[in-house]
């Protein structure tokens, strides 16, 4: 099967990617195609999260490890696109070069049979420019901020006489 995917950059543009690629590719290839279609050298770090309808960042794919992880990692040249994109899990977001975060949410729109003499993957249309840098974010500390502004922060405890707040300083 071919999965027709939107790959759409976080930004007030319109930059859309429409990239069709066979179904037993891996998310590997996915960024490849993401990466090529977008103009960039796709030597970057690069993760893809899983998201849900309201485009929340879930568990995470990941391009190379850093090191030595101890956890087990998902890894995109491991990950076969059928094994996390269905009918009903269309959506993840994709994160290119964590310096600059060009950020992009990647939908699944549709599932087709392959075209015969087509080869894939295969971008099919592209609208609109990637900016010279990436949009700004705005990270949880601007929440965090507001919370304590609309909560009144707690700057004003001390802490010069622990007994006050039970604490054991020979704890270990």
């Amino acid at each position: 099967m071919i999965y027709k995917y939107r790959v759409v950059l976080d930004t007030l543009d319109d930059v859309i990617r429409d990239i069709e690629i066979r179904d037993d590719s891996t998310l590997e290839d996915l960024h490849n195609a993401i990466a090529q279609a977008f103009g960039f050298d796709g030597t970057e770090m690069a993760s893809f999260y899983k998201s849900d309808e309201d485009w929340n960042q879930g568990e995470e794919y990941l391009l190379f490890t850093m090191g030595d992880e101890d956890d087990q990692v998902n890894m995109m040249d491991e990950t076969t696109l059928d094994s996390v994109f269905s009918r009903d899990y269309t959506k993840m977001i994709y994160v290119y070069d964590f310096f600059n975060m060009w950020t992009f949410y990647v939908e699944l729109a549709d599932i087709a049979e392959p075209e015969e003499g087509q080869d894939y993957p295969n971008l099919m249309f592209a609208q609109g420019q990637l900016p010279e840098s990436p949009p700004e974010k705005k990270f949880e500390a601007e929440k965090l901020d507001d919370y304590d502004e609309d909560n009144g922060d707690n700057d004003d405890i001390t802490f010069e006489n622990l007994d006050d707040f039970d604490f054991d300083e020979n704890w270990n």
